[in-house]
C-alpha cells in the first residue's frame, strides 16, 4: 500500500476544502482499502468524511425516504420504516457482505463501488479499463461472473446491491462542491464502458455526496430484492433481482425489473416491465417476464448459466413481491 496522509473531517465544507490534488474520500472505507492494497489505486491524502455528522440520518417523511451517505446498510435494514414501505431497499442492505461489513459500510460507499473484475482488480493482468490494454481479457478469457448483458466493451459488473432498488424506486443523489449542489437521479448516475472506460458515474472530482432520496410510493407499491451466489451466506452475487410493482388487488399497474450484476452498470428491462404491466401477477407472468429480461442478452464462452440463474432470480422476486411467496432460502443471506 501506498504512503499517504489521512485528514479528519467535521464538516462538508471542511471535507470539500482537502478534495484536490488526488484526495480520495474515505467514508467506511471498505472497497477504499482493498483497491489500496491491491494496489489498484494510490491516492496521496484520505478525506475522511466518517466524522461528518451532516451526512448521517434516515428520515422518513410524506415526500419519501431522506437518508445521509453515511447512514450504514445495518441501519437501514434495520429501520421499521424502510422494512414496511421500502422493502426491496430492506432487503438489498439486510442481505449485503456480513454483518461486520454491514455496521461500516454506509450507503453512498455502497453505490461507489468500483467494478468487480478479477483482470481489473488484479496487478497481474494488463486491462482495457486500466488503460494498460487494448482488448477486455474477460471477452475470452475466464468470465464466468461476468456481464451477460452490454458487455462488448468491458464485461466487468457492477455489486452495489442497494443499487439495483434505488434504481427500481426512482431515487436521486444529491452531489454537492464548491460550485454548489446538483441532484442526479439513479437512471443518470452510472457511466457505461461505452461512454467511459474511465468514468464509472457521473461524480466528479471534487463532488460529495450529501444525501439520496427516495420518493413516496404510490399506494399498493411492493418491493424486494433477492440476489443469488455460489454460497448462501456471505458471497458477491451471481444474478440479483430488484422488484417494484405497483398492485391493484393482483394485477400490476406499474413495474420496476432491475439488474445488478447482469452488466457494468445496473439496468432495468423495459421488456420485463412491459410484460408485468397491465397483467395479473402469478407464476406465467413472472416467468415470461423473467424470460423477456433476457432476451438481449450475449453471455460469454463460460456464464451462460446466468441467464437462466437471472431469470430464476427475477421470476421468483417478482413473486416474493407480489406477496405470492416466501423470500428463497437458496438466495444469499
Amino acid at each position: 500500500m501506498n504512503k499517504f496522509s489521512f485528514v479528519d473531517c467535521k464538516t462538508v465544507d471542511e471535507a470539500l476544502g482537502q478534495l484536490n490534488n488526488g484526495a480520495t474520500v474515505k467514508a467506511g472505507g471498505i472497497d477504499l482499502l482493498d483497491l489500496m492494497k491491491e494496489g489498484i489505486v494510490a491516492p496521496p491524502k484520505l478525506v475522511n468524511i466518517r466524522n461528518v455528522d451532516s451526512l448521517r440520518g434516515i428520515t422518513v417523511s410524506k415526500d419519501g425516504l431522506h437518508l445521509g451517505p453515511l447512514v450504514t446498510l445495518s441501519e437501514i435494514a434495520a429501520h421499521p420504516d424502510i422494512q414496511r414501505t421500502y422493502s426491496g431497499l430492506s432487503d438489498a442492505a439486510g442481505h449485503a457482505a456480513t454483518p461486520q461489513v454491514r455496521n461500516m459500510a454506509t450507503v453512498g460507499g455502497n453505490i461507489m463501488q468500483r467494478p468487480r473484475c478479477w483482470y481489473f482488480r488484479s496487478t497481474d493482468f494488463d486491462c482495457r479499463k486500466k488503460g494498460t490494454s487494448d482488448v477486455c481479457h474477460a471477452l475470452t478469457g475466464e468470465n464466468q461472473y461476468h456481464a451477460v448483458i452490454n458487455n462488448s466493451t468491458c464485461a466487468m459488473v457492477h455489486p452495489s446491491s442497494t443499487a439495483v432498488p434505488l434504481l427500481g424506486m426512482n431515487a436521486t443523489v444529491e452531489l454537492t462542491s464548491k460550485r454548489g449542489k446538483r441532484t442526479v437521479a439513479m437512471s443518470d448516475f452510472y457511466v457505461p464502458p461505452e461512454k467511459s472506460l474511465i468514468n464509472e458515474t457521473v461524480v466528479q472530482p471534487g463532488e460529495l455526496i450529501t444525501g439520496i432520496f427516495v420518493p413516496a410510493p404510490e399506494p399498493g407499491t411492493r418491493s424486494a430484492y433477492q440476489k443469488y451466489g455460489e454460497k448462501e451466506s456471505f458471497d458477491w452475487p451471481i444474478a440479483d433481482a430488484g422488484i417494484v410493482l405497483v398492485m391493484d388487488g393482483n394485477r400490476c399497474r406499474k413495474a420496476a425489473v432491475v439488474m445488478g450484476v447482469a452488466a457494468p452498470t445496473p439496468i432495468r428491462s423495459a421488456a420485463a416491465e412491459a410484460v408485468l404491466t397491465g397483467k395479473t401477477i402469478d407464476e406465467a407472468t413472472a416467468r415470461a417476464a423473467a424470460k423477456a429480461a433476457m432476451q438481449g442478452a450475449t453471455p460469454l464462452s463460460q456464464n451462460g448459466y446466468k441467464t437462466q440463474l437471472f431469470q430464476t432470480a427475477i421470476y421468483r422476486t417478482v413473486l416474493l413481491a407480489a406477496g405470492q411467496m416466501q423470500r428463497d432460502p437458496s438466495a444469499i443471506g
